[in-house]
């Protein structure tokens, strides 16, 4: 069995920069299995898996797909740079006629349209809970040691953990924030993926950089390079959306 499989970065125009994803087309449904075993070999932070809806449906030609998304580990309800990277594949590869494609998936029907310099992603705006600190300070201290925290949220939907720095750093501080990943699984016990988050708060100088650490693939913090990304007028809870 031969299937066509892509890695694509996403939230970059080089290569080998920003968040990687590998991208599989599937023709013919696929054994339950199989799905976790090609994102274990894959090893990427998430791989996602477009599947027709329809015997008769094109990849070049049809606007609506399924979709899913594994991590090496297991399967999740959302990833949105995967989504991006699905997306990216069917319009620049497929070359995939549409100027707007739904992904059917766990997390309901999202959208991705073509924008003159880029891909606009619908995605479903989650609720971020605030988090009891004291059960994820070894996780914190371990992640960024004694860097400053405003708030911590955690989305159950998603599965993530958000933290979001003291806005009393700048950009710089940010862009060479280094994260000890190799520890993380030794004090890991919530099951909570992480990413951190600067100022979210509203204003017109506020950026945001996502750190993603799940913990099935430790190095892919080491993966994120791309510049912070402008969270202007976006509130804590409202960046789960970028996720």
């Amino acid at each position: 069995m031969k299937l066509p499989i892509f890695i694509a970065d996403a939230f970059t125009a080089k290569a080998f920069r920003g968040n990687p994803a590998a991208v599989c087309l599937l023709e013919n449904k696929l054994d339950e299995d199989m799905h976790q075993k090609i994102a274990r070999e894959m090893n990427l932070s998430e791989t996602a898996f477009i599947r027709k809806l329809n015997p008769s449906d094109s990849f070049s030609q049809s606007s609506c797909f399924g979709l899913r998304w594994f991590t090496p580990a297991s399967e999740v309800p959302l990833c949105g740079h995967a989504t991006l990277a699905s997306a990216a594949v069917l319009f620049h590869k497929i070359k995939n006629m549409n100027s707007t494609l739904t992904f059917v998936t766990l997390s309901g029907e999202l959208k991705a349209r073509k924008a003159e310099d880029g891909i606009i992603l619908d995605l479903p705006l989650y609720p971020a809970h605030p988090q009891d600190r004291h059960e994820v300070k070894d996780l914190i201290k371990t992640a960024i040691g004694d860097t400053l925290v405003q708030d911590i949220r955690y989305s159950p939907d998603t599965r993530k953990l958000l933290v979001r720095l003291s806005d009393t750093y700048d950009r710089s501080f940010l862009e060479n924030l280094k994260v000890n990943t190799q520890d993380l699984l030794q004090v890991e016990n919530t099951g909570k993926g992480l990413h951190i988050l600067f100022s979210a708060a509203t204003g017109p100088k506020n950026w945001g950089r996502k750190i993603c650490v799940p913990f099935s693939v430790p190095a892919e913090e080491e993966n994120w390079r791309s510049p912070c990304v402008r969270m202007a007028g976006l509130t804590l809870g409202e960046v789960l959306r970028w996720l």
